[in-house]
């Protein structure tokens, strides 16, 4: 509770501070886009309601909930000012993109080569997709496939659920432990609960007294919740993904505090070795049900090679290629982008729009996931290369995870030496 009151208390001065580093950026000429600062505002108003519900419901936060939410209202004025000099324009351009890449990344690319390789690898996905798709309802639609789905793997929301999904992260440590990989005995054990916002799926890794054990918050809505997509989810959460490799980083010795705590500071490290989770457990077998691997391409692997186009051709003003069957010839807008979007995903409209605004406030955030990937699988690949015979996926993957967090460039690097 001490540690909830200092954040909030604390809430002020860290939206004080964004202002100044707008304003900072107002003064040299670099002002954010319209359609987030509106964004943005929105999103402030709204969370000065909710700090005043925070005061009301939380005996001791009454005071800093208050300020919080007055912080907001403050913020939300100096926002409305920001709107009337913001530009209309969207993406940001090559060069604040390529700042986004070391940001998100730690690498350097060739955006170009990394664009035109995404469509290959798009078509790729689909073709895959719909395979698997002919398998459980043969001539179907894709979207006639997720309705077939929808209706066939349900299960009640609520302890029902999360026992169902307990069952899967533990029974992925058994399978996996001394097989795959050694888990430390604290790693053993994962949490499975709602989030206290009762919406959202993420992983919080152990204390670092383990105290706690990790935790994969998963929220579900309705008397109901589809399934299918539910264990790539789980093996991208728990074990082998975030689970082991972020509880790996708070166990390991040689890394000093910052790195075994700050490991959210390199989403390509992090969101690259998820979904690096989701295709080795396609490889060892563990979505034994088509319904279960189509829910692996359909709910991660498609989206993640959908952004690595989206994200870097809207940012950079990039044409659509003539072969991509899709406004060809056309440079990006974000309306490009929401009906591209839109076309591969299941998601309601609304959802699909604010995934593509995300996109367009974080530059090069959404590619980090498939990049990361990469640089994890070639990583593997490249080892087992060298060792041939003598390679052995678990002495790799132990010595991998000792690394700890860093950028993409440097872990290149690094696995190179195993």
């Amino acid at each position: 509770m001490e540690g909830l009151v200092r954040r909030v208390e604390g809430f002020g001065g860290a939206l004080g501070g964004l202002r100044e580093g707008l304003e900072i950026g107002r003064e040299e000429g670099r002002v954010p886009s319209r359609r987030m600062v509106v964004g943005n505002l929105r999103q402030v108003e709204g969370a000065a309601g909710y700090f005043l519900r925070l005061g009301r419901e939380w005996e001791g936060l009454e005071r800093g909930a208050r300020e919080a939410a007055g912080a907001c209202r403050e913020f939300a004025d100096y926002l409305r000012g920001l709107a009337g000099v913001a530009e209309d324009r969207d993406g940001v351009g090559r060069e604040r993109y390529e700042l986004g890449v070391r940001n998100h990344l730690g690498a350097r690319l060739d955006l170009v080569e990394v664009y035109e390789k995404g469509w290959e690898e798009l078509a790729e996905v689909k073709r895959d997709l719909r395979g698997t798709a002919a398998e459980i309802l043969p001539g179907a639609s894709l979207p006639e496939v997720r309705a077939e789905l929808d209706r066939r793997y349900r299960i009640r929301t609520g302890r029902p659920f999360l026992d169902w999904i307990q069952g899967l992260a533990d029974k992925a440590i058994e399978e996996l432990d001394g097989v795959h990989f050694d888990i430390p005995a604290p790693l053993r054990r994962i949490e499975c609960t709602v989030p206290p916002s009762g919406e959202g799926i993420l992983y919080l890794a152990p204390s670092e007294d383990l105290s706690r054990p990790g935790r994969v918050y998963y929220g579900v809505q309705g008397e109901e919740t589809p399934t299918w997509t539910v264990p790539a989810i789980m093996f991208h959460e728990g074990v082998p993904g975030h689970h082991l490799q972020l509880g790996a980083t708070v166990l390991e010795p040689s890394l000093n505090r910052f790195q075994r705590i700050a490991s959210e500071l390199h989403p390509g490290w992090g969101e690259g070795w998820g979904l690096y989770a989701e295709r080795l457990m396609d490889e060892l077998g563990h979505y034994p049900d088509p319904a279960y691997r189509f829910g692996m391409l359909d709910g991660g692997r498609l989206l993640r090679t959908v952004r690595v186009v989206l994200d870097i051709g809207l940012h950079l003003g990039l044409r659509i290629p003539d072969h991509a069957g899709f406004h060809p010839g056309e440079r990006w807008t974000r309306d490009l982008a929401v009906a591209f979007l839109r076309a591969h995903s299941p998601e309601p409209d609304e959802v699909v729009a604010w995934e593509v605004d995300r996109y367009l406030g974080l530059p090069a955030q959404a590619i980090s996931y498939r990049l990361g990937e990469q640089v994890w699988l070639d990583g593997r690949e490249a080892a087992r290369a060298r060792h041939g015979a003598a390679f052995d996926l678990k002495e790799f993957h132990a010595a991998a995870l000792r690394l700890g967090p860093m950028g993409l460039d440097l872990l290149a690097s690094e696995l190179a030496r195993l």
